[in-house]
């Protein structure tokens, strides 16, 4: 009955090798190897895009909570600089009249925006005006054909 077994064993290997022992490894073909080569490029690329997922993932959550602690942080600056400003209008007060001592630090912060604004227009005017590069681009192209019509 020992030996039923073992006979049993024998026989469920394909061409007749023991089960125990590996197949001798026989060499790939041209075709397997490229249908390999592409199955591996293509798990290497979807593990790719999966890590970039999750890194872009993570990079976003941190990103958002920096962008909402800078909002908070912006939004207790607005407040303190009120404060500073009420006090700044106090401390010239006992100098001065209150309402005077207001509207000199009014007219401070009026004049201060005022020079922001047109230091900002400035900058904006002359970062939406064409590049020389173009003008001397277009230049170059009207000579090119000017010398081509020759």
């Amino acid at each position: 009955m020992i030996e039923d077994v073992k006979v049993d064993s024998h026989a469920g290997a394909a061409g007749g090798a023991p089960t125990g022992t590996p197949e001798p490894a026989r060499p790939a073909s041209l075709g397997q190897l490229v249908e390999q080569i592409s199955e591996q490029a293509s798990r290497l690329v979807r593990a790719e895009i999966a890590l970039a997922k999750a890194e872009l993932t993570e990079k976003a959550t941190k990103s958002g909570i920096g962008i909402g602690l800078l909002v908070f942080a912006l939004l207790i600056l607005v407040y303190a600089v009120g404060v500073l400003l009420l006090a700044a209008v106090y401390g010239l007060g006992t100098v001065w009249p209150l309402w005077l001592s207001a509207l000199v630090i009014g007219g401070f912060m009026l004049l201060v925006t005022a020079i922001l604004a047109l230091v900002g227009v400035q900058l904006l005017k002359k970062a939406t005006t064409k590049p020389e590069s173009i003008q001397r681009v277009k230049d170059d192209i009207a000579s090119i054909k000017e010398g081509m019509h020759r």
